[in-house]
Parts: C-alpha cells; structure tokens; sequence
C-alpha cells in the first residue's frame, strides 16, 4: 500500500510567529511509520512548509495516490484536519485520524469521511490498522480504535490504551530533511557568535506524569502514570540523530530520577555528546540537584519550568504543587550550573491592569531567562474543561484553543487584554539570557531574532481579532 502521514497546517497567527522560533520534527508520524511492514510505501508530508497547504495536499492526493491517509492535530488544528480528511476521502483513500485532540474529544471527529479514530498512543492500533487494510479486513474491534457508529458515552469515558513503552519502535527520523526543522537555543553561558538557531532533533524518553495540575489532561489519560522507555533503547536512539542539539519532548524528563540517571549512564557508555533542551520542574531540580549536575555534564543546556504563577495562591488553586521560593530556588540553582531556564508563565482571563503590572515587575525582577506566557486554558476532558463550558464566549472554541486566546469573557477589554499581553512579551524579551550576557551575535541572526519578535509581539497585539467583531470591546 502507499501510505501517506500528514502534518497539518495551523491557521492561527499565534502559532505561525512561534514557529518563527521554533519548527519541530513531526516525531508522532515517525513513531506511526516506524510500525508499518515492509513492503509498503510510507511517506511524511509537513503541510508546515507549504504556502498554500490544501493545494498541495490535493497536489500530493493525485501524484502519490495514497491507499491510506493518516493525519494527527492538536485542538486549533481540528477543523483543519476534517477538511483534510473531505479531500482525502474524495481521493479514495481510508483516512485515518489519531493525535491529541482525536484522544480527548474522539466525537468531534465523527464524520462519514473519516474512517477509523485512534485514541492514545497510535503506534499499535495503527500497525493493526495497516495489516487489516491490506488483508482486506475490517478496521472495527482494534484496540484504541473508534469507527463510525462506535462513538459512544462509554467508549469516550474509557481511557485509552497505553502500550509497554518497551514496545514502541524508535521513530523514523528518515523520513524528513532534518536540517530543516529548528530551535531557538537557550544558553546561559554562551559563547561569542554562538548559533541562536540550530536545527534540532527530537526525543521522547517516556509518556505520563504523576502531577495532578487540574488544567492538564495527562494525567487523566495515563491514569497518574508515568512510564519510561527502556534506557539504552533512547540512548541507541540519540546516538544516532544526524544532528547536535535534542529537544525532548517528555511532559516531565527527569521526573523519574532513576531512570534519568540509568539513561544518563547509557549516554556515558556510548560516549556520546549532544546539547540537550528537556522539560522539568522546579520541585525535581530542587530535589535532585546532583541529577542536574549529572546532565549537565552531558550538554544540558536548558531546562523548560512551568512557573505558571507569581503567588503562592495561585499555584494552590491549580495544584501545581511548587510555590513561588521552590520555583526560585531552582532557578537559581539551574543557573549557578550553567543551565538557562525557559520560564513559563501563564495569564488568567480574569487579569486586569494591576495584575499584568504585578507580572511585568515579577518577571523584571527574576533573573535571565527565556519567557513565555499563554493564557490558562484547559484541556478538552479535564474537569476544569467542563467547568469552563458554559462561560465560553464563542463557538469557535476549539480552532482558539492554542492555549494564547482566552476562550471565556476577559475582565479587561479583549482589544486592551492583547495590547498588555503583547507587552507582556516585549519587556520579557530583554531578559533573555543571551542579551544579558552581552556576547556578541551574528548580524545575520539578530536580524532573525528582531524580526521574529516584532512578529511574535505583533501576534498577540492583534490576537482580538481572531474573534467576533462584537467582543474586541466587550469585558467581563
């Protein structure tokens, strides 16, 4: 069979400026191809790339003729992916759907063109897939799989299936030009004319997390667990990228101290040196430090903290179980090591202008980082979700829900929310750490930096106008 995987492409300003930053790899349909037979003829189309992306997605239905399309998405990404599946269908392909949103809100994806729905992990059910397709058997009765009329409250309810992480094959890296996808790349010792960007590979050391924060569905869906693959499977794995730099792509990389430290050892065996970027919490950095110490000898350069809050209160009320001294201690710690941190915070709909003052001044005061900020949105089939629902201000609500646009009534106007939300952004800018240090920078890539955070600030400036005319004005 030809197979084709395919990556769509997000319509919302906010996330086309971050990708200014940041493009990475679309690892989930490597992990999707790694299980398909030999014999069959796989390929990975990144509609990320293409100008015009459902023309060239049409363009690809008539030169490839795909016996079977397999598109993922991300909540923003839903209405995409269903026109996708209407051209595919049209083509005569069986058109398969999997990814996060398909995970939490499989009904949204309940049309006549789409032929099977995968929740959770889809390497098994889409290798079972694969072999009934060319056996000429039906795809009802898989594991994880939901076909048209099988959509029920039960089967929504029921968790998806999680597989050994024993058993997921590593993700075909092969199937893309690894030179094109990037990252911006914290450093908090950088050297003189050091690359800002880099391209970069990604990894995935496990799946789950033990946290229960309320805004988050993964540990709803993995039950409270967290499962790692097997050390010298990941560590075979980074051994062979083509490139230098490994973002990791783990919920919560060092979470599991033991394991980290085996997969450490198995890097050290290897000998292998890369520079690595992962995601933590400021409670594992300050219980593990010599974990830290560890990694950072093998290329740690930096450490993804969700901050999330500058109070105590509201890092109680989200059960983020850190506090704002915990969230500093392990700032500073990561830092007397050597390694940046990307401080995340995120904007409740309910600020006004005090509290953005009181964030601009907290963040004015932290030391160097690199900053993000999105507005606390929770996931589809999280119980703060359902708890949303009836205060969400328009029926666009899942092509909004990239985490930046506030999907209930702002306190302030939404046209002055952005405006603050932009400036928000600007002012934390100049704390990165690269610009703290005053190295001197490539002309060309500063070039780069500027005009992607004029973009970038510009995004969220202009973010009311992703909604209806009515509500640019409209406060809580």
């Amino acid at each position: 069979m030809r197979i084709l995987l395919v990556k769509p492409k997000p319509q919302l300003a906010t996330i086309h400026a971050l990708h200014r930053f940041q493009l990475l790899e679309p690892i989930e349909l490597g992990y999707l191809a790694a299980v398909v037979p030999a014999g069959h003829d796989v390929r990975v189309l990144d509609l990320r790339f293409s100008r015009f992306p459902f023309v060239t997605f049409e363009r690809t239905l008539r030169r490839f003729r795909p016996d079977l399309v397999g598109l993922t998405g991300y909540t923003h990404e839903a209405a995409i992916v269903k026109r996708l599946a209407r051209d595919a269908k049209t083509s005569g392909a069986t058109v398969v759907v999997g990814g996060h949103h398909a995970t939490v809100a499989a009904e949204d994806f309940d049309i006549p063109q789409i032929d099977a729905i995968v929740r959770g992990e889809g390497c098994k059910p889409f290798g079972e897939i694969v072999r009934n397709l060319a056996r000429g058997e039906r795809l009802d009765g898989i594991e994880g799989v939901l076909t048209p009329g099988s959509i029920s409250p039960q089967s929504l309810s029921a968790l998806p299936p999680f597989p050994d992480p024993a058993d997921m094959p590593p993700p075909r890296h092969d199937l893309w030009d690894a030179r094109r996808y990037f990252s911006v790349w914290p450093a908090e010792e950088a050297k003189s004319f050091q690359r800002l960007f880099v391209p970069a590979s990604m990894v995935r050391t496990s799946f789950g997390c033990r946290m229960h924060c309320t805004f988050c569905i993964v540990p709803k869906i993995f039950n409270g667990h967290h499962r790692p693959r097997p050390a010298a499977s990941v560590a075979d794995e980074i051994a062979a990228l083509p490139t230098e730099h490994v973002y990791f792509c783990d919920d919560e990389n060092f979470i599991d101290a033991d394991f980290a430290h085996e997969l450490a050892g198995e890097l050290e065996a290897r000998n292998v040196r890369k520079r690595y970027f992962a995601w933590t919490r400021a409670t594992t950095v300050n219980r593990h430090p010599d974990l830290f110490t560890r990694w950072r000898a093998l290329g740690l350069d930096a450490a993804f903290l969700g901050f999330e809050f500058p109070s105590d209160e509201q890092l109680r009320r989200s059960k983020k179980g850190s506090t704002v001294a915990e969230n500093a201690r392990a700032h500073d710690a990561l830092r007397r090591q050597g390694i940046a941190v990307h401080a995340a915070f995120m904007l409740l709909p309910e600020f006004d202008e005090s509290d953005f003052a009181k964030l601009r001044c907290y963040v004015a005061d932290m030391p160097p980082a690199q900053f993000s900020f999105t507005v606390c949105t929770p996931s589809p089939g999280t119980d703060d979700y359902e708890a949303m629902k009836p205060n969400i201000w328009t029926d666009r609500a899942y092509e909004l829900h990239d985490c930046m646009h506030p999907l209930t009534p702002t306190r302030l106007p939404l046209r002055e929310f952005s405006r603050l939300y932009a400036l928000q952004i600007r002012e934390a800018a100049t704390r990165n750490p690269r610009r703290a240090s005053r190295r001197p920078v490539h002309p060309l890539e500063m070039l780069r930096v500027i005009a992607a955070e004029s973009r970038y600030a510009g995004a969220y400036a202009d973010l009311y106008r992703d909604y209806p005319q009515e509500l640019w004005t409209r406060s809580s």
